[in-house]
C-alpha cells in the first residue's frame, strides 16, 4: 500500500508523498479523498482499524481525521462496531458540470 503520485490537480496538497494540506474546497477535498482510498486500500479487502491507520500514516500523521473524512465521503464503509473497513465504490466524475444527456 503506497501513494501513487497525486493527480496534477493535488500535487499542490502533497510534499515528498506526504500530505501537508487538506483542502477546504468540497471538490478537491473529494478527489483528494478518492485518490487516497484508491491508493491505498484494495478494493474487496477487509481492513482492521489499526491496517486502516497504518496506511493513513503513510501521507499524514492525523489518521483519525483522514478515517472520519473517507467514512463520511463514503468511501471507506465499516462496521457497526467498527471492527473491519471496506473501500467503497470510488466516485468516477469530479465535476461541477452535470452529467451530459
Amino acid at each position: 500500500m503506497s501513494v501513487n503520485e497525486p493527480p496534477a490537480d493535488l500535487a499542490a496538497f502533497f510534499t515528498e508523498g506526504r500530505l501537508t494540506s487538506i483542502p477546504r474546497k468540497p471538490a478537491r477535498r473529494t478527489a483528494l479523498l478518492d485518490h487516497l482510498a484508491q491508493s491505498l486500500f484494495e478494493p474487496d479487502r477487509s481492513y482492521s482499524e489499526r491496517e486502516v491507520n497504518d496506511a493513513l500514516r503513510t501521507v499524514h500523521a492525523d489518521t483519525s481525521m483522514l478515517r472520519r473524512y473517507l467514512i463520511e465521503a463514503q468511501l471507506l464503509t465499516r462496521t457497526r462496531d467498527g471492527s473491519s473497513y471496506r473501500r467503497a465504490a470510488t466516485l468516477t466524475v469530479l465535476s461541477d458540470q452535470p452529467p451530459a444527456a
